[in-house]
């Protein structure tokens, strides 16, 4: 989406200038000739919000640092490039000082002015997004800053409200990538720890021979390479949460040291003297079937009991499909501001692609999608286009891969065992296949000669006149490409061919 910079400027010629440049570089430009005019139109709320300002130092009456003072006292919050013409160090330092993201010389080149321009907008929309998480992050958000459309997942925040409001262990189930981190954060955000550490232990990426040093610590000089003290995750989560993820993952021997921290409320680090008491709140995660590894074996039964206390299953997404387009867009707008790209919504056929696909890898897949189709796309809004991994997936779309750039078009359904192939309007011709390879003239000629006899009913004296060439080359042609028996009259071919 194009920008809508203001330039403020005194010289007209100036004014001319840069309007131009801007505009070659696809944005929007707004002149006017003094501060005065410039604060006018800042305070002005009835048109298109400024995106940037292009401001320069000097001018008549109100000059370029009049302007940023007005705008910092009034709380005007728009990116300012400066622009002097004589490169004044300690004028540039004080429009810095001033507010000012960036400045330029006169004549500015439109190289330089284009990455100003660039990394000025770019830096606003970062700026834009860490100051909506830091809001977030000032309120703790909890269970009711969770989207939750479906009653799945309704449930799941009754439940985790619950479990918040004491300090039961809750065990979190569901598919990887379903957001159990996401639900555990919310816990403690709504309990009375929310001001404590939240430590986050991943139990299927320790080395098994690390798990007892990093869950509990270890004193200098405990093993070979043991060369600082190390507190453990269990000592770090004092008075706070402790999340274990993936627990299913933990090694036998680790569960049995696991158990006796848990039921004791004290940990022994590795080459310690005696335990250290912890205070923590568990909660753990799993993707697995734990009643299943109890039975297996490979999860112990008296651990099982104690981290089972208080379960909450997750839905996968595909059973909770009216979450998808808030997740959608709440994801577009994050990366958006990352990639300092202007998109800001999502097509309406490419979000029904999203919606009825199945999603095996869950949120975190939605979101990876979204990262791609933010970089990829080319306008301000992301169509199908930008999900052809996806739509090549699913039923009723087609992905044409030309030399440069996929297509995803819907599609009729075909018959049994037949290829995908994109709509085209009738009497159309493709020049290249659905591999992107330039068709032959053989196919090329077979596909206008079917066209025509359908077209001219099979008459063949108004097909060769239509297309150009003798009755008896076109029916050679037609025996040729196997076509003579494809015509819906063959008896007034053979008549015809007979006179």
């Amino acid at each position: 989406m194009p920008a809508l910079i203001l330039v403020a400027d005194d010289d007209p010629v100036q004014r001319r200038l840069l309007e131009a440049q801007i505009r070659r570089f696809g944005h929007d430009a707004l002149t006017v000739e003094s501060g005065e005019a410039a604060m006018a139109r800042l305070r002005s709320q009835g048109g298109q919000r400024i995106d940037l300002v292009l401001l320069d130092l000097v001018m008549p009456d109100l000059d370029g640092m009049g302007v940023l003072d007005a705008m910092r006292r009034e709380g005007i919050d728009c990116p300012v490039i400066v622009q002097t013409a004589h490169g004044s160090v300690d004028a540039v330092i004080s429009a810095m000082r001033a507010g000012a993201v960036d400045f330029v010389v006169k004549p500015v080149g439109p190289e330089r002015l284009l990455v100003s321009i660039t990394n000025a907008l770019k830096r606003d929309a970062l700026e834009g997004e860490i100051r909506t998480l830091n809001r977030n992050a000032a309120m703790r958000p909890g269970f009711r800053d969770l989207s939750t459309a479906s009653q799945a997942m309704e449930r799941v925040v009754r439940l985790g409200e619950r479990a918040a409001k004491s300090g039961i262990p809750v065990l979190l189930e569901g598919e990887s990538g379903t957001g159990k981190e996401v639900i555990a954060r919310a816990i403690q955000a709504a309990s009375d720890r929310r001001t404590k550490p939240f430590i986050t232990v991943n139990c299927g990426a320790i080395p098994p021979d690390l798990v007892e040093s990093v869950l509990f610590g270890h004193e200098k000089g405990a093993f070979t390479g043991a060369t600082e003290k190390h507190l453990g995750k269990f000592v770090e989560a004092h008075g706070g949460t402790l999340f274990l993820d993936e627990i299913g993952e933990l090694p036998l021997a680790a569960q049995v040291k696991l158990l006796r921290a848990l039921q004791e409320g004290e940990v022994d680090p590795v080459g310690g003297r005696k335990p250290v008491k912890v205070d923590i709140r568990l909660i753990s995660a799993t993707n697995l079937n734990l009643i299943d590894r109890v039975r297996d074996g490979r999860f112990r039964e008296d651990l099982f009991y104690r981290l089972n206390v208080f379960p909450i299953a997750l839905p996968p997404l595909r059973q909770r499909r009216d979450e998808i387009p808030a997740l959608a867009q709440r994801f577009l707008a994050r990366f958006a501001a990352e990639e300092g790209r202007r998109i800001e919504t999502i097509a309406e056929d490419a979000m029904a692609c999203l919606s009825a696909y199945d999603w095996p890898g869950n949120v975190r897949q939605l979101e990876n999608a979204i990262f791609r189709a933010v970089v990829l796309a080319e306008g301000d809004t992301l169509t199908l286009t930008e999900f052809p991994q996806i739509a090549a997936q699913m039923d009723g779309y087609a992905v044409i891969v030309p030399p440069v750039r996929s297509t995803v078009l819907p599609k009729q359904a075909p018959e049994p065992e037949a290829p995908l192939i994109a709509l085209q309007e009738p009497g159309t011709l493709h020049l290249v296949d659905d591999k992107g390879e330039l068709r032959t003239l053989n196919s090329l000629e077979e596909e206008a000669i079917r066209f025509a006899l359908s077209f001219c009913r099979g008459q063949i004296s108004d097909m060769a006149r239509k297309l150009g060439i003798g009755r008896s080359t076109l029916y050679r042609r037609m025996k040729e490409l196997g076509l003579a028996g494809d015509t819906d009259a063959p008896d007034k071919i053979l008549h015809e061919k007979a006179a």
